[in-house]
């Protein structure tokens, strides 16, 4: 399940997380709900690497089944 890291974005905003701030190729993901920072790479429009999308997700508490 290749992504590109905007639809990641897209669904972690979907689920409460905002951006919190941005260094370099990685965005930082925040949820004040749960309190929880996520790192997203941001890699100049290219998909993420295979199995890194269903780690940020599972670090977010979001079942692939929930998208």
């Amino acid at each position: 399940m290749a992504m590109k890291p905007q639809k990641i974005v897209k669904i972690l905003r979907q689920h409460g997380f905002v951006k919190k701030s941005q260094n370099g190729s990685h965005l930082k993901m925040y949820n004040p709900v749960t309190n929880v920072t996520l790192p997203v790479p941001i890699h100049h429009d290219k998909e993420l690497e295979h199995g890194i999308e269903s780690k940020i997700l599972k670090q977010a508490g979001i079942k692939v089944t929930d998208i």
